[in-house]
């Protein structure tokens, strides 16, 4: 025993060898470990455990295996200071990079909880989460890039300062496409939509279902289901619309009743007000209105102004539909008629001479049988 202690205090090269070896275990272990982990953090309610460990699974490993190889490449060369300082070298970007690919790996996870995990308790929406991911993940990279220029020797404030300069010249160069930027950077913080959600604009043909929301540009699938790509800048200049936020849907509908049926309307106003206030599907806690409205050409016209429960689209014409029906058995319970458009011809006298042929030469008497 005593002589293998001293040959491996004696011989760098088995240090190295026995170093490696307990490197190559250590990560073995290291990554059943982690891996164990990750499946009991599957098992919990609470999903940043996993978020955690999956994160930390790769980037710990190859942490392992950077310092155990660094560690032991130095041995056998110790006397050596330009390959102990390649090592150490090695050593620290290799830790930085680490880092900056677990951070990466814990914001992408992020995002995937954000997507697909229902919460009451998430605040932020899918395609908020997405854009905080790409944010976050653009400040890891360019950390990154400045902890490294700094180790490096090179002096941050004349790479900030060559940045600026350069960023005014590719604003120009660029403008359209910075405005698109900055235009996606707006929906994603102002949230005047999201993924999913139905929009519309009265200053442009433009509606449909948002499918994507990029930096550069929003795909929307119209209703005749093709993809309609609309660069981010324009909704910054333009009024956008959102009835999948709407509460309620509204029915507003103008019915006319004949002439003759005037004495018969106060009643069938009362009745269809009464079936309204009584409907399951209509909100009672919002503005119901049937008054009678005009005097038309050829009926007197009454309106419905009323809100619907529901803001679903098929289900809101199923609603409406039983609405017109009921209102239809009312007119008609009440032996009165929808109006359509007819004339009248008041004469007040004709010649005895005048005889209906001459009145009207078209009409010929039919042939007697």
């Amino acid at each position: 025993m005593a002589q293998l202690y001293a040959t491996l205090v004696e011989n760098p090269v088995a240090q190295c060898s026995l170093l490696l070896l307990a490197t190559v275990i250590v990560a073995w272990l290291m990554r059943k470990l982690l891996r164990r982990s990750l499946c009991q953090a599957k098992k919990t309610v609470n999903p940043w455990d996993d978020c955690l460990f999956y994160a930390l699974k790769t980037p710990l490993n190859f942490a392992v295996l950077l310092l155990g190889i660094s560690f032991a490449i130095s041995l056998p060369f110790s006397d050596q200071e330009l390959i102990v300082e390649y090592a150490f070298s090695a050593r620290q970007y290799g830790l930085i990079l680490l880092l900056a690919w677990f951070l990466i790996r814990g914001i992408r996870r992020s995002e995937k909880i954000y997507q697909n995990e229902v919460s009451a308790n998430h605040k932020i929406d899918p395609t908020t989460a997405a854009a905080l991911s790409r944010i976050l993940g653009v400040c890891v990279v360019i950390s990154t890039l400045l902890i490294i220029l700094q180790m490096r020797g090179y002096s941050i404030s004349g790479v900030l300062a060559f940045g600026g300069i350069g960023g005014i010249a590719v604003g120009f160069a660029a403008k359209d496409l910075l405005a698109n930027f900055f235009g996606g950077l707006m929906i994603h913080l102002d949230r005047p939509f999201k993924v999913g959600d139905w929009i519309r604009s009265p200053d442009k043909s433009i509606e449909g279902v948002v499918e994507h929301i990029g930096w550069r540009i929003t795909c929307i699938r119209t209703f005749d289901k093709r993809p309609l790509y609309v660069p981010n800048a324009i909704f910054t200049q333009i009024a956008v619309e959102n009835p999948s936020r709407m509460t309620n849907r509204r029915i507003y509908e103008t019915i006319g009743v004949r002439y003759q049926d005037a004495d018969k309307l106060p009643k069938i106003v009362a009745q269809t007000e009464s079936m309204l206030r009584s409907h399951p599907d209509i909100d009672q806690n919002l503005v119901i209105i049937v008054n009678f409205d005009k005097f038309a050409e050829s009926s007197l016209n009454f309106f419905i102004y009323t809100l619907t429960k529901t803001t679903d689209w098929v289900t809101y014409h199923s609603v409406k539909q039983d609405v017109l029906f009921k209102v239809l058995n009312i007119i008609r319970s009440n032996q009165a008629e929808i109006a359509f458009p007819t004339s009248s011809l008041h004469l007040e006298s004709l010649p005895d001479a005048v005889t209906s042929q001459e009145i009207n030469p078209l009409i010929k008497e039919e042939p007697k049988s």
